[in-house]
């Protein structure tokens, strides 16, 4: 006789919480709209994210979504975040040298591109078993 599955539920984190999740991780999206998604490499500090993605630069909007996610297919938990604000691309030299050697990881080519991203919204679930 096998076990049923664990019921599952989704609790919602608040934005400090998230931003917290967010600050342990190191991989991500980058979302222009609906149907351009980027993968990202990035770090969190001072506030704001900066990210690594093989984005052209000319096309990063005012406003992006950036999400993050670690979920565990073993135990099914887990959590998911997504920030979303103004974002800039960096260009000062001195800083993008310094943000390539933090966040090391596959040169993009022409689109390796560098953003500053000033979250204005923190949203995050927890992926977690219903209590009995």
């Amino acid at each position: 006789m096998s076990t049923p599955p664990p019921s599952l539920r989704m609790v919602e984190v608040p934005g400090a919480e998230a931003l917290w999740l967010l600050e342990g991780s190191a991989l991500g999206r980058l979302v222009r709209d609906l149907t351009v998604i980027r993968p990202g490499r990035h770090t969190w500090g001072y506030g704001r994210l900066v990210a690594r993605t093989p984005a052209q630069a000319a096309a990063v909007p005012a406003t992006v979504t950036y999400h993050v996610d670690e979920v565990r297919p073993a135990t099914a938990t887990g959590w998911t975040v997504t920030v979303a604000g103004r974002v800039g691309v960096i260009t000062d030299p001195d800083e993008v040298a310094h943000c390539q050697r933090t966040l090391a990881g596959r040169r993009h080519g022409p689109h390796d591109t560098l953003l500053r991203l000033h979250p204005e919204t923190a949203t995050g679930f927890r992926l977690a078993h219903a209590e009995a």
